[in-house]
This record gives C-alpha cells, structure tokens and sequence, in this order.
C-alpha cells in the first residue's frame, strides 16, 4: 500500500476555518502533523484559533467571493508553508424562506437567493480554481498525485426541505462541479472530493432552541443525536490520505433522509 498518503506533513488551506466543521478541520490538520491556513472573515475568531494553534496555524482574513483575498490567502500558504497540498471548502451561508408567502403575497427575496448562490457556489469555485494553480506546482508522487480539493455540500442538496430552495440549489450546484472539475484535474493528478453532512453540531444548528436541537437528533437513525465537528475533521483527512477516492460525493449522515 505505498501510495497511501500521510496527512503529515501537508499543508491545507481550510474555508470558514474559524467556527464549525472548519474549525474542527483546521484543529485536525495541526494535530496530526499538517500544516493549516485558516481562511476566514476578517470579522471571525481566525485570528485568536491561529494564534492558539501555534506556528504550524496562520490566519488569512478573506472573503471566498474575493478573488484578490483568495490569491493572498494562497500566497500566504505558499510563503508561511512553502506550498499547498488541501483545500477544503467549509465556508457557507443559508437562508430559511419559502418560494412565495402567500400569506404575505411576498416572493423570495431575488437578492436573498444571489447571496446564497454567489457565497456557497462560486466562493466554493473560486477558492478550486486559484488554489489548484498553486497545486500544480507541486512535485507529483510515485502516483502523479499532486494535490486534493475537499467541498462541503449537504443532504439537503437531495433532500432540501421547505424553505430550503436557494441552500438546496447551492448545494446542488457544489455536488453538481465535482465530477467535472476532478476530470479537468485529473491530469495534473489533482481530486476533488464532496462531503455531504447531515445534520452537525455547528454554530448554524447551535442557534436554534434545545427542544428543535433534540427532536432534529432524533431523525438521525443511527447514530441518534447531531453529527460531531470532529467526525466530519476524520474524514476530510481521510479522504486527503486515500488517492482513489475522486469525483465522489459522500454522505456523513448516519442514514438521515430529511422530511418535507
């Protein structure tokens, strides 16, 4: 099994690296020996989780939808690091509205569903596509193997409940690039892999009350209760060290399959 790879001594590149499923990712990645750049809002606590990562951890304030804040965040990489080996996509945002409020004859907002588009699609393909260019400049293994994208879709990109349309749609769209992009990147032996979470103990869940948080655990078939961060940080450097997982989306769910 030579080509298993080593997260060790890697480095990545982790969006919405300071709260949630990227935070846990970010702390994965140190703790096993890589080397991470935290990507984040100038807004978020980057600066505080770099800092208390230590020297192997650095902080790049950016938006994904910026292409000039996603080139020095790679820049940063490469001139902290020395190079890139992962990136992994966790920055998003949702909106919770329903097509049209009949109630209120009001349509969904036009704007409210760009801004979720925009963020969780094209910031997702923005980071791909400026990152890879760094990681083409990697030496190859003895597998050609130059680099790893790791996207962050979710169930509801199959399963999008009421008032789900424009989060569904961005997700949809993350599943939808996957395939496409590993092939135009298979050449310079670059994957790109989708994780599909459920329902995770996140700060977008966080914010609901504990009764909603409780009955929501309860829909998981097993195991019953939230996804944990850190399941979702064993994965991505799962995936990272595993070179025939490519162009595949993967369900971290435990079975869920959401209601209307």
């Amino acid at each position: 099994m030579a080509n298993i790879r080593s997260i060790k001594g890697m480095v990545g590149l982790v969006t919405g690296g300071a709260s949630g499923l990227g935070r846990a990712t970010v702390e994965r990645l140190v703790q096993q020996g890589a080397c991470a750049v935290v990507l984040d809002l100038p807004s978020s606590d980057g600066h505080a989780l770099a800092s208390s990562l230590g020297e192997r951890c650095a902080f790049a304030p950016a938006d994904v939808t910026s292409e000039a804040d996603v080139r020095s965040a790679v820049e940063l990489a490469r001139q902290r690091f020395g190079k890139l080996d992962l990136a992994v996509n966790c920055a998003g945002i949702a909106v919770a509205v329903k097509t049209y409020n009949f109630k209120k004859d009001v349509p969904h907002s036009l704007e409210d569903f760009i801004r979720v588009i925009t963020v969780n699609i094209a910031g997702t393909f923005n980071v791909i596509r400026l990152a890879v260019g760094e990681m083409g400049k990697n030496q190859p293994d003895s597998d050609g193997h130059r680099g790893c994208i790791i996207n962050t879709a979710s169930v509801a990109a199959y399963d999008g409940q009421v008032g789900q349309a424009a989060y569904s749609a961005s997700k949809g769209g993350i599943v939808g690039m996957t395939l496409p992009i590993a092939r135009d990147l298979a050449p310079m032996g670059i994957r790109v892999v989708t994780i599909a979470p459920g329902l995770f103990a996140t700060p977008l869940l966080a914010g609901l009350p504990e009764k909603v948080q409780s009955f929501l655990a309860r829909q998981v078939p097993f195991p019953s209760r939230l996804g944990d961060p850190a399941e979702f940080a064993h994965l991505v450097t799962s995936l990272a060290e595993n070179p025939m997982i490519n162009g595949e989306v993967i369900r971290l769910d435990g079975a869920i399959r959401m209601q209307p």
